[in-house]
């Protein structure tokens, strides 16, 4: 049987990732399939930089990985980029990201961060598609092909509260919209996002590719 493993916004805490992955590789015995993380590696969080090198260095055998883009990435891109302030991405927890690569001076040094790392968030995709599924970080247009998707739409946008949409036929998995009371599991989406860097939670989607709709299985991991 070939499955999806959905792992949402880990947000620098590399031991519910180490979780995740043994929690994982055990459900996964006599399987093949695809293992998608939906973003948010990093901020607010204690590892940022040893959650992207242990993604980065990530195989299971039978099964392909696929790291998507998160708004996080992006933010810490931009600033990397000259094209945002420094000070709006760490308001929003880049300052524990900057310490975990040793840049938590007032000033850090971007130029120091390790350019593997960055031009690994830089390719990362911003969807994933298969025959019964989208998976993506925060929200798909559902007025739009999946070509003309726009990048604030799917790395920014939230859901309404409660709101079930999918995308024609397809179910939407996706994280980003924190609810420590979650996950949210609705006839048409998912939103596996339950605050792991402040609940100690992680809820992974376990999906039969095989079968439309959402989640056979939510696999939970705590610290």
């Amino acid at each position: 049987m070939s499955r999806t493993y959905a792992i949402p916004d880990i947000h620098g805490r590399l031991d519910l990732l180490e979780m995740a992955i043994d929690t994982i590789a055990r459900h996964a015995v006599g399987h093949s399939g695809t293992i998608v993380t939906l973003g948010d590696y990093i901020d607010r969080g204690p590892s940022s930089r040893q959650v992207v090198e242990r993604l980065m260095g990530w195989k299971l055998e039978g099964f392909e990985i696929v790291n998507l883009k998160g708004n996080h990435e992006a933010m810490m891109l931009a600033v990397c980029k000259a094209q945002a302030e420094l000070e709006w991405w760490t308001r929003n927890g880049g300052s524990l990201t900057l310490a975990s690569y040793d840049e938590a001076s007032g000033r850090p040094d971007l130029r120091e961060l390790p350019r593997t790392h960055l031009e690994w968030m830089d390719n990362l995709r911003v969807l994933h598609v298969d025959q019964y599924r989208v998976y993506v970080h925060a929200a798909v247009d559902a007025s739009v092909s999946l070509n003309a998707q726009k990048e604030e739409i799917l790395l920014w946008r939230r859901y309404p509260r409660g709101a079930d949409r999918g995308y024609g036929r397809r179910y939407v998995v996706h994280g980003h919209d924190a609810d420590p009371d979650g996950p949210f599991v609705g006839k048409r989406r998912a939103n596996l996002d339950v605050q792991a860097w402040k609940t100690g939670r992680l809820a992974i989607g376990v999906f039969d590719d095989g079968r439309p709709g959402g989640p056979v299985e939510i696999l939970e991991v705590s610290a």
